[in-house]
Order: C-alpha cells, then sequence, then structure tokens
C-alpha cells in the first residue's frame, strides 16, 4: 500500500460540535477545486473510498467533508489531495492524516483515508505546587479541563504560559515538564491524562541596583523610592531582595515620579536591563534621562461657570512660581488614592455634578516656565432617579435604607456614596469587603441615574464557650450574642431560624458558673428608637452571687454569700453638627451589692449592703473606614464622664470625725455608752466599730471618673486589592476622683493596668486595661509610705502603636499579623503623675475574626521594665484574646 499524501503539523484546538457544525456547512456548498499534478502524479478515476483509523466522526460524514466522489478523475498525488489533508487539518480534530491507494485495475484507483483523531484530556494533574489554590488556577487558566483536545499547541502554551508565570513573580529559574499518559480503561478510549510537573526553584534576588545618568538624585536615594525592589543589605531584614517584575515596573514608575515631584516633567528611563549573575542573583542597571526643572506658570481655569477661579484656585492649590510637580498637578485633578481626597474632582462631583469633566492642559513652554488651563466641562446636576438594595436576604430593607444617605431625587454627592458604604460596613451585617456600590443607566442628557447597592450578609450571631480551671474549680462560660435580633419577632414560630432575625437589633446573654460562684446578664440595643431618627436605646441586666471559698479545704460555704444585682437603661443619639460622625450618650446604671455573714478585702463589714447610682455622659466621633474588623484609615473619639450624686453635700454626715466612738457604741434609755454585753463604756474606753464606719461610708457610693480614648487609622503602604500595611496610633487616660476628701475614693471602680485586658470576673466594678508584656493587673502604684501596692489605681495613662497587615479578609474568616509597642503606668493621686514614666512592652501577635465567634487572637509581649516583686525586665508574656473589641 503506497502512502500518498501525509502531514503531522500542529493542529489548533477547536470544539468537536464546531467541526460538525463546519461538515455540514461543507456539505451544503459544491466543492470545483482546481486539480494540478504533483511530482509524477497520474489522473485516476476514484473507486472505492475508505476510512480507517482511531476516529469517534461518523465515515460517512469525514468523506462528505473531503468533497472527493466515486467515479471522479483526479491527480494522485495531486494538488487536490493536499489541499484535502490541509482542509482536515484545520478541524484541529486530528493528529495524523494520510491518503493510501489501496487497490489499482486500470485508471481505477481505490483509495483509504488514514486519519487518528486528537485524544482528549481525561484529567489534568499539577505536581510541585503546594498550595490548592494555586493549582486550581493553573487548570483554569490554562483550560486543562476534562474533554479538551489534547494537541501539540497545548502542550506548548501551558508549558510556556507556566514558566512566564513564574518568571514574572521572580522565580527565573522556574522549569515546566508535560507529560501525557493513555488512559488504559477502555470505556475511555483515546484519552490520556496530564501530569505537569513545575519546579519553581528560587526567587533570584538582587544583588546590586545601579543608575546612570542620575545627577540630581543619588543611587542610594532613588533606590529608596524603590518601595518593593530592593538590593541585597545585611541590616535590613524586614523587607527581601527578592526580584518581582510587577513589583519592579511599580518601583520604575516610583523612580520618575520621585523627578517629578522636584520639576523634573521631563525625566525617564531610557534603558533598563537585568543581568544574571547566578542562579541566585541579578543585577539590575537603569539609565536615566533627567531633564530640566520646570516651574509653574499662568493658570488659567476654562469652563467654569459653578465656581469662581478663586474658588478653584483655593482647592487647587498651586500657584504661579512653585516647582513643577507632576504627581502632585494630577492628585489636584482628581487624587485616585483617596476617595474623600480634596481635588477639583470631587469639589464637583459632591456637589451633584457626575457629568463634569476635568483636565489638566499645558498651554505653553518658554524656557524653564510651563503654563496651564484647568479645563473644566460642567455637565448637568445629576440627580438619583431609583436608589435599589440586592442581597439581604436576611436583614430587613428598613434596617438597610434609614442608614443611606442618598435618595431617591436628591442630587448626586459622591460623599454621601462613600459615606453611606462606611455606615454599611460598619453595621457588621455585610461583608464590609465585597460593598460596592453600582451606578445604572446613567444618562447626561437627562442628568440621571440609578444607584444599586449590593450587600453580601455575613454571620451577625457570635457564640462564646469557654471551659477551664482556675480561682479553686471548674469556671464554665457560655455566651451567645445576636446582633442582627428582631424583638418583633419572637411570636412568629417561622421566624426562628434560630432566632428572629433582620432587625438589626442587638441582644446578648451570657452566664458563668463555678464551684462558688455564678453571675449572668442579659442585653438588649435598638438603634432606631421608633424607626425615625438614629436614637439608640440600651438596657442590661446583671446577677451575681459568690460565696466564701476556703482556698484550703477547696470547699464553697453556701451560708455565707455576697449577691450583686445592676441594671442599666441608655440613650444614645447621633449628631449632624459639627459633623455626623459624632454621637452622645447618656446612660443610667444601679447596682445593689448585698452582704450575708461575708468579709472581703472590699468591705470591712460582713453583713450589710451597699449601693451605686450613676450617670454616665459620653461624646464620641468615629469615622474609620467601612470594615470594623479591619480598619484601613480614619480615628475614633471617645470621651466619657461617669458620676454619683454627691451624697455628702447634703447628708449630714461629718466623714471627718466619722470614727468618733458616740457615733458607733451602743446607748443605754439614759444615754450611758454600752457594749454588745450591756455593759457601761467610758468614753475614753470606747473603741471604734471600723465595720460601721464602712457601713456608713459604702452606704452609697460617691465618686466621678472621666477616661479619654483617642485611636488613630493610617495606611502606610498598599500592596494590592486587600493589603494595607496600617498603623493603629492610640492614646489613652483615666481618671477617679472624690467629691468630700474626707469620704475619699472609694475602693470601687478603679483601673489595673497590665495583661490582656480582658474583663476578668470582678466584684467591684474595676476596669482592666491591656498592657501587654506584663501580668494581668500588675503594672500597680505602690503607696509611698508603706511601700505596700495599692487595691487599683486613681490615674492611668497607655501609649501605643500597633503595625497591622491582613492575611485575608475574607468572609468566613478575617486574619491579620501585627506588631506593637506600649507603654503605661497607674498611679494613686496626681502628686505621683508622670506621664513619661512608663512601663514599656513590644511584641507581635496575631487576630482572628470569625463570625460565629467573635475576635480570637494571641500575643507575645516582652516587658521591658520590672513589676513590684522582680528586680528586673519583667520578660516575654503570652495573652490570648477573647472577644475582645476590635
Amino acid at each position: 500500500m503506497e502512502k500518498l499524501v501525509s502531514n503531522s503539523v500542529n493542529a489548533f484546538t477547536i470544539n468537536r460540535a464546531l467541526a460538525l457544525l463546519a461538515f455540514i456547512f461543507t456539505l451544503s456548498i459544491p466543492t470545483q477545486a482546481q486539480d494540478l499534478p504533483l511530482a509524477n502524479g497520474e489522473k485516476y478515476v476514484i473507486g472505492d473510498i475508505t476510512v480507517t483509523g482511531n476516529t469517534s466522526f461518523n465515515e460517512q460524514t469525514i468523506i462528505a467533508y473531503t468533497g472527493l466522489r466515486e467515479g471522479e478523475e483526479i491527480y494522485i498525488p495531486g494538488q487536490r489531495l493536499s489541499k484535502i489533508v490541509q482542509k482536515l487539518w484545520d478541524i484541529g480534530s486530528f493528529s495524523d492524516i494520510n491518503f493510501y491507494i489501496t487497490n489499482v485495475e486500470g485508471n481505477v484507483a481505490d483509495l483509504e483515508l488514514e486519519v487518528q483523531e486528537v485524544p482528549q484530556l481525561a484529567n489534568a494533574r499539577i505536581q510541585g505546587i503546594k498550595k490548592k489554590r494555586e493549582k486550581e488556577e493553573l487548570v483554569s487558566e490554562n483550560n486543562l479541563t476534562t474533554g479538551t483536545k489534547v494537541t501539540e499547541n497545548l502542550v506548548t502554551t501551558t508549558k510556556n504560559y507556566i514558566e512566564n508565570k513564574y518568571k514574572k513573580e521572580g522565580y527565573l529559574n522556574t522549569k515546566v515538564a508535560i507529560n501525557t499518559i493513555p488512559v488504559e480503561d477502555s470505556t475511555n478510549a483515546n484519552k490520556v491524562n496530564m501530569v505537569v510537573n513545575v519546579d519553581r526553584g528560587d526567587r533570584v534576588k538582587i544583588d546590586e541596583i545601579e543608575f546612570t545618568g542620575n545627577e540630581e538624585f543619588s543611587d542610594a536615594k532613588l533606590r529608596r523610592n524603590m518601595k518593593n525592589t530592593k538590593q541585597k543589605n545585611l541590616f535590613r531584614f524586614w523587607k527581601r531582595s527578592k526580584f518581582v517584575r510587577d513589583d519592579y515596573q511599580e518601583d520604575k514608575v516610583s523612580v520618575i515620579d520621585k523627578y517629578k515631584e522636584s520639576g523634573f516633567r521631563d525625566a525617564r528611563i531610557v534603558s533598563d536591563t537585568l543581568i544574571k549573575k547566578d542562579d541566585g542573583d541579578i543585577a539590575l542597571e537603569l539609565e536615566v534621562e533627567e531633564g530640566d526643572r520646570y516651574y509653574i506658570g499662568d493658570i488659567e481655569f476654562i469652563g467654569n461657570s459653578v465656581y469662581t477661579d478663586e474658588q478653584l484656585a483655593r482647592i487647587f492649590g498651586i500657584k504661579k512660581g512653585d516647582v513643577y510637580n507632576g504627581v502632585l498637578l494630577d492628585k489636584r485633578i482628581m487624587d485616585n488614592t483617596k476617595p474623600d481626597a480634596q481635588d477639583l474632582t470631587n469639589l464637583y462631583q459632591n456637589n451633584g455634578y457626575l457629568f463634569s469633566n476635568i483636565n489638566l492642559v499645558e498651554t505653553n513652554v518658554e524656557n524653564d516656565t510651563i503654563d496651564f488651563e484647568v479645563r473644566i466641562t460642567e455637565g448637568k446636576e445629576a440627580y438619583f432617579d431609583e436608589i435599589r438594595v440586592t442581597g439581604n436576604d436576611r436583614t430587613k430593607d428598613h434596617v438597610i435604607y434609614r442608614e443611606l444617605l442618598t435618595k431617591p431625587g436628591q442630587k448626586y454627592s459622591k460623599a454621601n456614596v462613600i459615606a453611606t458604604i462606611r455606615e454599611l460596613g460598619q453595621l457588621g451585617f455585610f461583608d464590609a469587603e465585597q460593598l460596592e456600590p453600582q451606578f445604572i443607566d446613567p444618562n447626561p442628557n437627562t442628568g440621571t441615574l440609578d444607584l444599586e447597592y449590593s450587600v453580601v450578609e455575613s454571620g451577625a450571631s457570635q457564640i462564646e464557650l469557654q471551659g477551664g480551671y482556675g480561682g479553686g474549680g471548674f469556671i464554665g462560660t457560655l455566651g451567645l450574642s445576636f446582633n442582627n435580633f428582631s424583638l418583633s419577632g419572637i411570636f412568629d414560630k417561622d421566624a426562628y431560624r434560630p432566632v428572629p432575625m433582620g432587625d438589626g437589633q442587638s441582644l446578648s446573654l451570657r452566664a458563668q458558673a463555678s464551684t462558688y460562684y455564678q453571675t449572668y446578664s442579659l442585653s438588649f440595643r435598638e438603634p432606631w428608637l421608633g424607626g425615625v431618627k438614629p436614637v439608640s436605646f440600651s438596657t442590661s441586666f446583671s446577677y451575681t452571687r459568690q460565696f466564701l471559698f476556703d482556698y484550703v479545704n477547696r470547699e464553697a460555704d453556701k451560708d455565707r454569700s455576697f449577691d450583686i444585682l445592676g441594671v442599666s437603661v441608655g440613650l444614645a443619639k447621633r449628631l449632624s453638627v459639627p459633623d455626623r460622625y459624632m454621637t452622645v450618650s447618656h446612660a443610667v446604671g444601679f447596682q445593689r451589692y448585698e452582704l450575708n455573714n461575708y468579709n472581703t478585702g472590699l468591705f470591712t463589714f460582713g453583713d450589710g449592703y451597699s449601693n451605686n447610682l450613676t450617670y454616665t455622659f459620653g461624646l464620641t466621633r468615629d469615622n474609620t473606614y467601612t470594615n470594623p474588623v479591619f480598619p484601613i484609615g480614619g480615628s475614633q473619639f471617645r470621651l466619657t464622664a461617669k458620676f454619683t450624686p454627691p451624697y455628702s453635700l447634703w447628708n449630714g454626715v461629718d466623714y471627718e470625725n466619722l470614727g468618733e466612738q458616740r457615733e458607733f457604741q451602743l446607748e443605754d434609755e439614759n444615754g450611758n455608752l454600752i457594749d454588745q454585753t450591756g455593759a457601761r463604756v467610758s468614753p475614753e474606753n470606747a473603741v471604734p466599730d471600723q465595720s460601721k464606719i464602712d457601713q456608713e461610708k459604702f452606704k452609697w457610693l460617691e465618686f466621678y471618673k472621666v477616661k479619654f480614648n483617642g485611636t488613630w487609622y493610617t495606611t502606610l503602604a498598599n500592596f494590592g486589592t486587600n493589603k494595607n500595611l496600617v498603623l493603629r496610633t492610640n492614646a489613652e487616660y483615666g481618671f477617679l476622683g472624690a467629691y468630700n476628701n474626707d469620704r475619699g475614693v472609694p475602693p470601687f471602680e478603679r483601673f489595673y493596668l497590665g495583661g490582656d485586658g480582658l474583663g476578668a470576673y470582678s466584684l467591684d466594678g474595676r476596669e482592666t486595661i491591656q498592657l501587654r508584656g506584663y501580668p494581668n493587673q500588675s503594672v500597680v502604684p505602690i503607696d509611698r509610705a508603706t511601700g505596700a501596692t495599692d487595691d487599683g489605681a486613681t490615674i492611668y495613662n497607655k501609649y501605643s502603636l500597633e503595625l497591622r497587615f491582613p492575611i485575608t479578609l475574607k468572609q468566613s474568616a478575617s486574619i491579620y499579623a501585627l506588631s506593637f509597642l506600649e507603654g503605661g503606668a497607674s498611679y494613686d493621686n496626681f502628686r505621683d503623675f508622670n506621664p513619661f514614666q512608663l512601663n514599656r512592652s513590644a511584641g507581635a501577635g496575631i487576630r482572628i475574626f470569625m463570625p460565629m465567634f467573635g475576635l480570637l487572637g494571641i500575643d507575645f509581649g516582652y516587658g521591658f521594665d520590672p513589676i513590684v516583686g522582680q528586680p528586673g525586665p519583667n520578660g516575654w508574656e503570652t495573652h490570648f484574646i477573647l472577644n475582645q473589641q476590635f
């Protein structure tokens, strides 16, 4: 059998369905191809035509596609057969095509068309890559899905794609080998498995970065401006010198921006060269052309009618004679790095001019001076036609719509759109990272547009379940927080999934118990009392019972108890002046302490009671950006003042002489002093009863407390979407004072500094202040007279710097790493107060926020200063964070 025409070039992969459509299309068009002989070709009459080989196509379909018919005269070999082979190749479904003469009788020749169909992919496996997600991306990006035609072209392009992908990421030594293995299963005939072996090697490191042509700035200064591309340096351990091509391209732009900021408008990188020194090291050489320094000439505003030249000039902030700064010029027109920046574009867009367009044009360059025109097309004022919210399958519409600052018929304002996104993110009901407004059908002719807020519900409830040993026995805690609760649904059995949700209310239940105490609490908050204005109503109830515990016998005496009952009611209102970020709050609280044959260090009387009635005023400003778990900007300020009534002004008690015996000895019917047995006692022998003194002092607690807390969030660098390096700066102060110096500050409501800051179980309303690197409540003031540690502090101050970087901010879990510097101290009076004499610490940690469990984390802190009873630095401490505030 003689082989007449064959081909083995690479074919392009197409879908089999398209190939069949091509067959049908070809059948409908007559073929009249001109035939000429090739080599020693002779003319024959076609006899039988057969199709052989590995193919799933119908034989008659393939024959029809060739256009050959029995009885037709053709040259063998000839141009006609050659074109038919090429036509079959163009389908992309065959790996081998051959024509053979199987029999010749006279001038009649029988033909056989042998075809081998391209195998299909059964399964693709990536080896050499550890991350499952990265493997899946490689499969998807190269279309390595089941049923794909495995052509030579597919193998080659996949290999090249993967190698280039990792070379761009700095793995210049990446090698990829691809093997195809036939599937032996008879049910999967003509199918292959593909094994892609990826050897990335190590990222190459940058041994040196050199510049030429630079006179204005030194090599070192230009290298410092390259934020992500660094050369080797033994003293820079926090930034590795690995080469990433995308980062390198961005850093080249940063180098030019450095020149533009200093007036060198025409600066450019003429060439850059990557030199491979060895398998692990490269060098980068950049040739710079600086050009001349330019200055700002005349600036003219063209096309403005809404704002005067003077108003625009104040916002623009650049005047004649300034050094040319190309980066600043662009930002004053439109700053893409800050959605709320003070620029000309925002000036117009915050006042309804969505369709405005502003361009900065150089009109004249004379010597070293450039004149500019700011050309403004104001367009029509834009108004919202329809405002929609989608994606809320749990939260009710009214909860969202009441937070919107954009209303139908309202003039468009970019600032209001940004503020609305922040408000929705702060609710905590939605994934803050997926909140993005969509403008629909903006029409510059009519000046209207629709706005759609698409939200993704996130878990709004949390569960706290803890158990452990401490304080003499096992301690168990169960807490439930429903942050999108619906009180109106409690009588609707269909609303329990597992509890009624969707009205934006908060309900918290918590119980804690051990062998010697139980504590229970319930709190409720309605953020929009009445549903009309942002007035928040909150209330809470708590009850604690503790029994006297014998730590020697490890038993609780149930006949000796201490009960605390607490209730509070609060109102808070969001203000509009001086801005909408301000909130003023008021709260009234009451605590009742009941002692039943119970002696504790807080009281010297074992039987009796004490009351604590307080009013708390708060003023808060919070304009942090969008995500409450990981804010990337803005600030929080909180000032609170807590007061009790000044009972000593009207109760007539002389607290200075409260210890005199006449107040505390018993009297008979004749007014004589007697003791507990009824025997007469002379005045000079009378002994004050300290328990009665304290009962009188603490019958109604009297104090005032003022606290301030300020927190700032600053993005230091952006490394891509949701990859911001954020600095959190914090300062806080607290002071506890007394109205009456003779009565003094009570041993309640005091500050305890040190440790993780978690509010441990306590009887006295104490506040625990976080200071990592030291044991809990260990940074205490010392009595200068006795050298003993006081029972808590009346004054404290604390400062903190914390660097945060997100690992992931997904809806299922938000994780970020942090490092910190902290310092704080506590005092018993202003005489000892020194805001700069601090217990200092540093360390690192990690935080994980899961909607179901709240905030979890761990910190490792090193205390640089001693605590009471230690001669040297405190050293390392480990702190676990459980559901603490962000």
